[in-house]
Parts: C-alpha cells; sequence; structure tokens
C-alpha cells in the first residue's frame, strides 16, 4: 500500500553556477483519512461514488420538494 508522503522541493540555482534541486520528503502514518478519500475518489470506485451520491442528492431534493410543495398547496 502506498501512503500518503508530504514532499517540499527547493531549487537553488545561484551557487556555485550550478543547479542544485533538494527534496525533503516525510511519511505521515496519521493520514488515514486522505487515503481512503483518495481511494474514493478516483478510478471506477470514485466514478461509482460520484453516481450514487448524485442519485441520493437527486432523491432528497426531490422529497424535499414535494414535502415543501404538498405543505404549500395543501388544501385548508
Amino acid at each position: 500500500m502506498m501512503e500518503a508522503q508530504e514532499s517540499s522541493v527547493q531549487y537553488n540555482r545561484w551557487s556555485n553556477s550550478q543547479d542544485e534541486v533538494s527534496m525533503n520528503m516525510s511519511a505521515s502514518g496519521g493520514l488515514d483519512c486522505e487515503r481512503i478519500c483518495t481511494k474514493l475518489c478516483t478510478g471506477k470506485l470514485g466514478i461509482a461514488m460520484k453516481v450514487a451520491g448524485g442519485i441520493v442528492l437527486f432523491w432528497v431534493i426531490f422529497i424535499i420538494g414535494y414535502v415543501t410543495g404538498y405543505y404549500i398547496h395543501k388544501c385548508k
């Protein structure tokens, strides 16, 4: 499994007239939430989650609109 890593890159072109690039990478063990989010938001699983989320959102808005319309247009 790949773990999320934090990295920083510094570019220094003014020392000794040579280009220097230094990279610092530190592994973060406490980023399980980011790893799960990345897994759920990319690839085929991500597409399926977005489609399912869209369908759920459609039905939530539909039900809210139905209930609101029922009480607004209710005969007294």
